[in-house]
């Protein structure tokens, strides 16, 4: 992200180029990483003579299995299902599934390396895993929808169970898949084991907060960078991508503190809204109808809809990309310094691609990575597998307070570890190193496994 790898981790980051060909974002995530910890194995030599980065940088289980299932018209389709069980030295895996047409090993991969550093940053007992499938659930019926849900947990439930892998959602997979999913798992198993997948209907298991965890996780961080500086989110313009579960969420709770969000798009374009995104028309829009964001500017005499361009032209204080991987793009980040961006905080996972950060971190643009400041869904996941190992049930107002206090002990903790290891106000390096330290102090003590 600041040029090339030093020369500390040169060979480690060649050596996983060499045996994950062609598994760019695997890479990319690797990479950002090493470009951390070249400072810590200068402080910690038994890291190099264990090869503790090696061994976290190599999953410890990889599954790819077929996935064939029947659609309403009697044809038989035939998909592809992941897990990708990473690192346990902390719990058993933990991390979300997706499904979606981009889905493939080396996706699957930097996701899961993400949620190593991002559960351990958590403070929750709980390792990192990822899974999902190339099926796209855009367009499908609900009989669909189950029928591969079906066909998908019928492989993958043999690798499951709540000491040691517990899935929950990601893009694609909402509380319609995971019922699905889980009532398979339980049929197959007769078991109701409620802690092996979280993101659960609240009537069957599930937990309060869960639905809205990422977005206001993500936005109590950027809440938390602000306060570090004597700042708020109050009359603040900010600007969030994507239209979905993160993006709702994160608009949801920026409206609240004070702030306001003019502008959220989805894949075919995005929206403005001066007066400020009316969340009602928005989640009637694309949580009801499931419809494109163009909808929201028919109904919203305020607002315009942009089919080309970025919606990283719109000027804005607060940035918060919330859609995808590698969304925000070099040029982009120019934009924003431009505009006057003062804060860019990533809702999704590696968003924000390695030359945007660079130019983000040279303007003196305050950046917080996805593996901190995304990590509010898997934190309240956790929190749902307590309520459910204690059979019990928290107040909505009770989980907000615990998730407002994990994302800011997360930033609290990069914050420190950034000045301790001499670089203050480095989150990205405060978020690495100290995700990575608390996972290597595991893996040591449970010896050459």
């Amino acid at each position: 992200m600041n040029g090339s790898v030093p020369a500390r981790v040169q060979g480690i980051y060649d050596e996983v180029l060499r045996r994950n060909r062609g598994e760019t974002e695997f890479h990319q995530a690797v990479r950002e990483v090493l470009e951390s910890l070249a400072v810590v194995l200068d402080r910690h030599s038994e890291y190099s003579e264990m090869k503790t980065v090696e061994r976290i940088c190599e999953p410890e289980r990889q599954i790819i299995f077929r996935v064939p299932w029947q659609d309403d018209r009697g044809e038989v389709q035939i998909n592809r299902g992941f897990r990708v069980e990473f690192n346990s030295a902390l719990g058993p895996y933990k991390g979300g599934l997706r499904f979606h047409p981009s889905v493939d090993l080396g996706i699957v991969k930097f996701l899961g390396f993400e949620q190593i550093f991002k559960n351990a940053l958590t403070g929750m007992p709980i390792g990192g895993g990822k899974g999902g499938s190339d099926f796209d659930p855009k367009g499908r019926s609900d009989a669909e929808v189950m029928r591969f849900c079906q066909s998908f947990m019928t492989e993958l439930y043999r690798h499951l169970g709540e000491y040691t892998d517990v899935p929950a959602g990601d893009i694609g997979v909402g509380t319609r898949e995971i019922g699905y999913l889980f009532g398979q798992y339980k049929r197959i198993t007769n078991r109701y084991e409620s802690g092996v997948i979280t993101g659960k209907g609240l009537g069957w298991g599930g937990a309060l907060v869960r639905t809205e965890a990422t977005g206001y996780g993500a936005v109590f961080f950027a809440e938390a960078m602000m306060q570090t500086a004597g700042e708020s989110f109050d009359g603040r313009r900010v600007v969030v991508s994507g239209s979905g579960n993160v993006a709702v969420y994160a608009i949801e709770k920026v409206h609240q503190l004070g702030g306001t969000v003019v502008a959220c798009s989805d894949s075919s374009g995005y929206v403005v809204d001066e007066k400020g995104i009316d969340l009602d028309v928005l989640k009637q829009v694309k949580e009801v109808e499931r419809s494109r964001i163009d909808q929201y500017a028919e109904r919203v005499g305020t607002a315009r809809f942009v089919a080309d361009g970025s919606i990283w032209d719109v000027p804005c204080e607060v940035a918060i990309p919330s859609a995808t991987q590698n969304e925000l793009g070099e040029d982009a980040a120019r934009t924003l310094v431009q505009n006057g961006c003062r804060y860019v905080v990533e809702g999704a996972n590696m968003p924000t691609t390695p030359d945007a950060v660079r130019v983000l971190r040279e303007a003196g643009t305050a950046f917080a990575p996805g593996k901190a400041a995304n990590a509010g869904g898997v934190a309240t996941s956790a929190l749902e597998m307590q309520q459910n190992a204690s059979r019990d049930r928290w107040t909505f107002e009770h989980s907000e307070t615990r998730l407002e206090e994990i994302m800011r002990g997360i930033h609290d903790r990069c914050h420190a570890t950034a000045e301790e290891y001499g670089s203050p106000g480095d989150l990205v390096l405060g978020a690495n190193v100290a995700g990575f330290l608390q996972v290597a102090e595991a893996v040591h003590a449970h010896g050459l496994i």
